[in-house]
């Protein structure tokens, strides 16, 4: 028997949703589907996400310039289809300057199977001219005050071979180009760096600046558990079995002191970096995520999953709804398990409370809001940490009052639709009625929970399976009303 307690009389500490500032994409055509569309409006509503990231807004398909005639063109017609669309939802651009237009590559080396050119530019003075009649545009079109909210990130993980094939002098450089030109057409214009993997180049890019007088006003790097562990060559379950319990909080704790307090961005995470990893799509990844989540609050002002969608195309985009993407959605907008963990987030109040009590792979949670209490529990361990079935008492001290309680479960048997695909046989395509089954066997129940009342103590009990999630809510009678969602 685990206990964890919990006393109502002490007052809690304030409690940040920094996880909904920002979710990833693919890349940037993608925003241009219906479907695509319909999937973030959904994310926004029911997740509460602000901003959306992706890759690709200057090469492509999206055609932002282009030689035609011998003469430079610009064009920024697919640019505002996108914007135009992001805002009439309430989400805003958490704008990656990537990559670089063919027109203005100085090499041949791309990336991904919708080709984007990863050198430096031929000609600096080119690249800033389309920063320029970019960020003017955006400007003129949304206006200063709209566009002094988003975010200018200066390319993607440079730091990588696969993504930039200049030195980090020559990133750096870029960044000098880019933020004196940004910051030309307005100072209030956020931007910021070095976009890096593995939570690397931060210190050396924040000395560049100071050293060169250049404004930075966040700094933003990537990490995943399956950073930097196992040896060349490894697989996702080979990596994880060699990384450790909550690696990404202590990288965090990290990289916040080497950001010299600006604000720090995790622009991409999630539990692998394996885009066909089945982890994604099942609770595994819901505990990962909700435990990673609440583990960095007050270390990091920004934390973008990578990604909402599966509607996603770095290498091929699979027609199976379910193939381990990194969504939280599947290709037909399913809900997997980890959306309805980030759902459960976002129900929570701004105060955390204090609870007492430890665990080896269980950990909980507190926060209040007015007269409601949830309390969030996860059963997690990475592969090679033994994780079963465990059995918890929750006691609140302190309340008066008689309460009504319910639980949620998100694990093997509540809110996994990739389990019921399979037991179809796993078809390649579903129909609507298919859809419709999985999307109401995605859904989170809320169950009364049995308690005692003793004076001012209230007692559960309930068992947390491994890999799983469970959400406890405890309303005061005057708050009864309230639905659970």
């Amino acid at each position: 028997m685990i206990e964890f307690s919990c006393d109502l009389a002490r007052e809690g500490v304030a409690f940040s949703h920094f996880w909904k500032h920002t979710v990833g994409s693919g890349h940037a055509p993608l925003a241009l589907r219906a479907d695509w569309q319909a999937q973030l409006k959904r994310c926004s509503q029911e997740c509460g996400f602000a901003h959306v990231r992706f890759h690709g807004l200057l090469s492509g398909t999206m055609q932002a310039v282009f030689i035609h005639e011998d003469e430079y063109r610009y064009s920024f017609f697919n640019v505002d289809r996108i914007y135009d669309f992001l805002l009439s939802v309430a989400v805003r651009p958490f704008v990656e300057l990537s990559f670089m237009p063919e027109s203005l590559a100085s090499g041949h080396q791309t990336v991904f199977n919708y080709v984007n050119h990863v050198s430096p530019p031929k000609d600096m003075k080119l690249w800033c001219t389309l920063i320029h009649k970019l960020v003017s545009h955006c400007v003129a079109r949304y206006g200063v005050e709209e566009v002094r909210q988003w975010y200018f990130e200066v390319w993607n993980e440079p730091n990588l071979d696969a993504f930039w094939s200049g030195s980090q002098k020559d990133y750096f450089e870029l960044y000098r180009a880019t933020v004196e030109t940004i910051k030309e057409i307005d100072d209030g214009l956020r931007v910021g760096g070095p976009s890096s993997a593995q939570n690397e180049w931060i210190p050396e890019f924040l000395d560049f600046c100071e050293k060169n007088n250049l404004p930075v006003d966040f700094v933003t790097t990537h990490h995943y558990p399956t950073d930097a562990f196992g040896d060349p060559g490894d697989d996702t379950e080979t990596q994880l079995a060699k990384s450790e319990r909550s690696i990404l909080r202590r990288e965090a704790e990290g990289a916040k002191r080497d950001a010299r307090g600006k604000p720090l961005y995790y622009t991409e995470w999630n539990s692998s970096s394996n885009p066909r990893d089945a982890r994604h799509d099942l609770p595994y990844t819901a505990a990962f995520a909700l435990k990673t989540i609440m583990e960095a609050q007050g270390i990091v002002d920004g934390y973008s999953f990578w990604t909402f969608s599966d509607i996603f195309e770095e290498n091929y985009m699979p027609s199976q709804p379910y193939h381990g993407g990194f969504g939280l959605m599947n290709l037909y907008g399913i809900p997997k398990p980890v959306y309805r963990a980030y759902q459960l987030l976002n129900r929570l109040g701004e105060e955390q409370l204090q609870l007492s009590g430890r665990h080896d792979t269980v950990d909980a949670w507190a926060v209040r809001k007015n007269g409601r209490i949830d309390f969030l529990l996860t059963n997690h361990a990475l592969p090679r940490h033994p994780v079963k079935t465990e059995t918890v008492r929750l006691c609140l001290h302190n309340i008066k009052t008689p309460a009504t309680v319910k639980l949620a479960r998100i694990d093997e048997d509540h809110a996994n639709p990739r389990r019921a695909w399979e037991a179809l046989g796993s078809p390649m395509y579903l129909s609507e009625g298919q859809v419709a089954d999985l999307e109401a066997l995605s859904q989170v129940y809320w169950e009364p929970v049995a308690t005692q009342h003793d004076e001012n103590t209230l007692t559960m009990e309930f068992t947390i399976p491994p890999q799983g999630v469970t959400a406890v809510t405890v309303l005061l009678p005057q708050y009864n009303a309230l639905d659970f969602r």
